[in-house]
């Protein structure tokens, strides 16, 4: 059967690089003669019927903008056996012959459940700064994320150096330590807290000590949220040390700004391969890329855990500290 209509919704966080996730669908669909809804506010915005046509003018100047133009939200709604019979009413009134959706892990949740038990086609696009995303060596946002943090890491390196000071800077990060990992790499920390591996804190505070004892006045931890806020950290390292530790927080500054280069282009070939796999009668797939080349898998392999470069990464650190 032709597939002459789909739908494409982001849901979850938001994450620089999805305007051109949206954008790709929405082209590279029209090339195919295939007509796109627009859903806003993801699984919420499809029980709503919060649904609009988008054709080659709707995405136009939207590639390297930040967030999503079709807005996200969360749903609990959807989790429930009514959600989701109201979400298949709504896409069978519209006719749609399948669905794109943009987000991370709980987005793949809701495509594996349209597909697999009310079979709705679905295929994901991996949309989420913290790169958790398996079948894929990167996600949607994790680019620009990393960069957006590692900025804002070299601007309190030049204060942590000028003022001596012991600084706690907390990333994004609440199951996942990737962008803590990268940052603290590329910008030269000294030690790095992530979700998953087990910290002594006591050993850390004792390198801290014999650093000043030599003569280091300065020290930059980087904190993954999912870890413990850095106002906690702060306080055992001035309790354990005596020394003065300031805090900064990056927060939600990390999901916006401007996608780089890597995060536009990637987003762009995913959304046409997502079309693809749509028009061809494909369904619970997820797509992304490996080595640089075009990888698909099935959702419910996506949102298994990924296994990360923990403690590559983290040697490396020892060995430059």
């Amino acid at each position: 059967m032709a597939v002459r209509r789909i739908g494409v919704l982001t849901s979850g966080g938001d994450a620089p690089g999805m305007n051109a996730a949206i954008r790709s669908v929405v082209r590279s669909a029209a090339h195919a003669n295939i007509e796109v809804m627009g859903i806003f506010r993801g699984y919420a915005g499809l029980i709503n019927e919060e649904l609009k046509v988008l054709d080659h003018h709707s995405v136009s100047n939207i590639i390297g903008r930040g967030g999503t133009i079709l807005k996200t939200a969360r749903s609990p709604e959807f989790l429930t056996e009514e959600g989701q019979r109201r979400a298949v009413e709504i896409v069978r009134k519209y006719q749609m012959d399948g669905l794109v959706v943009i987000g991370g892990n709980g987005t793949y949740g809701g495509g594996i459940i349209l597909s697999k038990k009310w079979g709705i086609p679905c295929i994901g696009i991996p949309g989420t700064i913290d790169n958790d995303i398996n079948g894929t060596d990167s996600t949607i946002g994790s680019d620009t994320a990393v960069n957006t943090a590692l900025e804002a890491i070299d601007k309190i390196r030049d204060t942590v150096t000028s003022m001596e000071r012991i600084f706690v800077v907390e990333v994004m990060g609440r199951d996942s330590g990737y962008i803590a990992l990268q940052v603290a790499l590329g910008g030269g920390a000294e030690d790095v807290l992530v979700p998953e591996r087990k910290f002594d804190i006591v050993r850390m505070c004792h390198d801290i000590v014999e650093g000043n004892i030599r003569g280091k006045v300065s020290w930059i931890v980087v904190v993954a949220e999912g870890v413990g806020s850095a106002e906690s950290v702060a306080k055992q390292i001035t309790d354990l040390t005596s020394l003065e530790t300031r805090v900064a927080v990056l927060g939600h500054v990390q999901r916006g700004g401007v996608p780089t280069a890597k995060d536009r282009n990637l987003a762009s070939l995913l959304g046409i391969e997502a079309v693809r796999l749509l028009s061809e009668g494909q369904s619970g797939k997820a797509v992304g890329v490996i080595s640089d080349k075009i990888n698909v898998v099935d959702l419910e392999f996506a949102v298994t855990r990924k296994e990360s470069q923990i403690d590559t990464i983290y040697e490396a650190l020892k060995k430059l500290t």
